[in-house]
């Protein structure tokens, strides 16, 4: 069991890298963005969020989020049970399947593209120009969607392959490629609406994150080849899990939609629609993508094989220590994440984003957003590993059925936040944190009755002990950062020094009293990650702290 724990750990300390690298990357690709075009000053960028938002929504649906779901415990079980040959012809049957159905959605997309800004964001039309730019970013960027669902399907082949590094840097070659292509065709081709090139830099960066991956697929033994065949046993039980994956889906885009609406409708002071709540919200979950990434994406990779090949060898008791494993190391890394980002976030947006066109008024947006998304990071990290779980028990209906409640929920939430409470961008943000705490709570409930248990007062204790060690942590991160404020104000160069000791200061904290609170998942990552790191930087030589117990 020592070894499956350490297994799992270093699988999602490989991807969490990898991650992070990828995250860094799209900050500074967002970063250059907001210093070109800014925020709440020009609708350029509440435009061009929304048009690549719509296909963006529909890769959530359609192959980030019901393709990933469906597409790795099958095809997990076809490599553990039936060999890597009938693993190769299932890949090659989903590829081929993806390149027709996702295909005729992008050129029904693209024809369509003026009704579904329409229905996202009909208010755009006060504003001269900025209806019409948005359908004809939304044209441009729907072929990104048939790109980032062979990437998704690629990236699943690869983490039932046990390879998580090149699949998660595969959106640092998005985010690099959208960016410099972007501004490169801005400034050549585009003079006068620079923001169409990054448009078509999108596209260029999603096929980029495609082919990143297939010199691994190939060394892997996946080299692609048309097929079809509709009637194979397991392209139906994909097919047959995204029917129920897509409507769950769909639940989520409902809410991205509700919000979406009620963001672009918001009013300022005087009464005229805001320019700038689409930015400061996608600012600000830029931001919360980064732990979300790192630690519930990362964890929730390493996961779904593990629980695969469990659930496929009938194991339900090791299905059952992984999934708490995965909670634990979840909290252990999102908890002080969010404390963080809620104490920390001004001088960290303001570091990134506050330059150019983007003005202290959007900082200040964009922060108090970020610490109502932060409420949620814990429960929106840990459903990437609970709805996943259930499909790997072959059962699409209950998160389906989870999905499609939180419809009513985030509707009476995002509704009450922003029409009754006045809270405005930031209730949106709090909305969708209440949403993810919900699916949290009722997905570990029902897990927890079908596998008879998920070591629940083991996972109880280690939460008791990690708020207490993020609570102290926060604290300190408040009282480090006033202090900062006090001495040197909140110019560029005081932002970064705060983060500069906050960070630290309150990353040191939170390990010191985890340690002395024995939280044991701090243990099985120093084993797992620390250590083996050391050794490949040749430091094992150097005092190795032990810690307790």
């Amino acid at each position: 069991m020592t070894n499956a724990k350490n297994s799992l750990a270093r699988s999602a300390g490989v991807a969490s890298a990898a991650i992070f690298i990828s995250r860094i990357t799209g900050l500074v690709r967002e970063s250059v963005m907001s210093f070109l075009f800014g925020a709440g000053s020009s609708p350029v960028m509440d435009a061009f969020y929304l048009g690549f938002r719509i296909p963006n929504l529909m890769r959530d649906l359609f192959a980030e989020g019901a393709l990933s779901s469906a597409f790795v415990p099958t095809f997990t079980k076809y490599l553990t049970t039936k060999g890597k040959d009938e693993a190769r012809h299932l890949y090659n049957l989903v590829a081929t399947a993806l390149m027709l159905i996702v295909g005729t959605l992008c050129l029904l997309g693209i024809l369509f593209s003026p009704q579904l800004v329409e229905a996202m964001a009909s208010s755009y039309h006060k504003i001269p120009g900025k209806f019409e730019l948005t359908v004809q970013m939304t044209r441009i960027m729907f072929p990104f969607l048939l790109l980032v669902a062979l990437a998704a399907q690629a990236m699943g082949v690869l983490n039932a392959c046990n390879l998580f590094g090149i699949p998660a840097l595969s959106s640092v070659c998005f985010n690099v490629g959208s960016v410099v292509f972007g501004v490169a065709l801005g400034k050549v081709v585009f003079g006068v609406e620079p923001i169409l090139g990054m448009a078509w830099g999108v596209v260029i960066g999603g096929a980029l994150q495609l082919f990143s991956q297939v010199p691994s697929l190939i060394r892997e033994g996946f080299r692609y080849a048309p097929a079809i065949d509709f009637s194979h046993p397991g392209l139906r039980t994909i097919l047959r899990l995204m029917g129920p994956a897509i409507l769950g889906n769909a639940s989520v885009q409902i809410n991205v939609f509700v919000n979406s609406n009620l963001a672009t409708g918001l009013l300022d002071a005087s009464g005229h629609a805001m320019n700038g709540p689409v930015t400061w919200l996608n600012n600000a979950f830029r931001f919360m993508q980064l732990p979300l990434g790192l630690f519930g994406v990362a964890i929730g990779s390493a996961t779904l094989p593990a629980v695969s090949r469990s659930a496929a060898t009938g194991n339900l008791e090791e299905f059952r220590h992984t999934i708490r494993q995965a909670l634990s190391l979840v909290m252990l890394l999102t908890i002080p994440s969010a404390a963080g980002l809620m104490v920390l976030g001004r001088s960290m947006i303001g570091a990134v984003y506050q330059h150019g066109h983007f003005r202290a008024s959007d900082t200040e947006q964009t922060a108090l957003a970020l610490s109502f998304y932060a409420i949620g990071l814990t429960g929106y990290s840990a459903v990437k590993i609970l709805a996943p779980a259930f499909y790997a028990l072959n059962d699409a209906r209950t998160p389906m059925n989870v999905s499609l409640i939180s419809i009513a929920v985030n509707y009476v939430t995002a509704t009450a936040m922003t029409q009754y409470f006045h809270l405005g961008p930031a209730g949106l943000a709090l909305s969708t944190s209440i949403v993810a705490l919900f699916n949290f709570t009722i997905l570990l409930l029902l897990l927890r009755g079908r596998i008879g248990g998920v070591e629940g007062g083991a996972l109880a204790l280690n939460f008791a002990k990690i708020l207490a060690a993020a609570l102290a942590m926060a604290a300190v991160c408040w009282l480090s950062s006033t202090g900062v404020a006090r001495a040197l104000g909140m110019g560029f160069g005081a932002r970064l020094a705060d983060l500069a000791v906050s960070i630290p200061v309150g990353g040191a904290v939170f390990y010191a009293v985890c340690a002395a609170l024995r939280v044991p998942e701090l243990q099985d990552a120093d084993r797992a990650i620390v250590r083996p790191l050391m050794r490949r930087l040749g430091l094992t030589k150097k005092p190795h702290v032990k810690l307790p117990g």
